[in-house]
């Protein structure tokens, strides 16, 4: 069974945030059931909304902004969400080995970086699943402004 633990926020954030991750887990990889994954909500005062931090195949954290509205709170745990799934499925390795394939972040630009293409293509279709899916989707916060 996964175990998934979301820390720090506000409650409502954290219950969203839990949800949410659990969600991207059936969407991404409904047969994985050894995950452990660590949600922190934070301040983050670099440049990303989060980060996916993880030193095996099974073990995650996650540290997201909780600086930010909801809406960008949850694509934001989305995005990061298909990068567990990327490490998980050993589609991407930390070296930037992608499907076999290393990139040097020295030559490609973030945006052109493959795990990255996917990460965005998929963060907004994932939220708005969710949020139709746990009947959210005529609630205000839940609308691209």
């Amino acid at each position: 069974m996964n175990y998934v633990e979301v820390i720090g926020g506000k409650p409502r954030q954290r219950e969203y945030v839990e949800s949410m991750v659990n969600y991207c887990i059936d969407m991404l990889m409904p047969r994985m059931s050894t995950l452990d994954i660590t949600v922190t909500l934070k301040e983050i005062k670099e440049d990303a909304y989060g980060y996916c931090l993880s030193d095996s195949t099974r073990f995650f954290e996650l540290e997201i902004d909780k600086n930010v509205s909801l809406r960008k709170l949850l694509t934001t745990v989305a995005h990061e969400m298909v990068h567990v799934k990327q490490y998980a499925r050993k589609e991407l390795k930390e070296d930037y080995d992608w499907l076999g394939k290393t990139y040097s972040p020295d030559k490609v630009s973030y945006w052109d970086q493959p795990w990255e293409i996917e990460a965005h293509g998929r963060e907004v279709g994932l939220f708005i699943r969710w949020a139709e899916h746990h009947k959210l989707g005529d609630k205000a916060w839940t609308q691209d402004k």
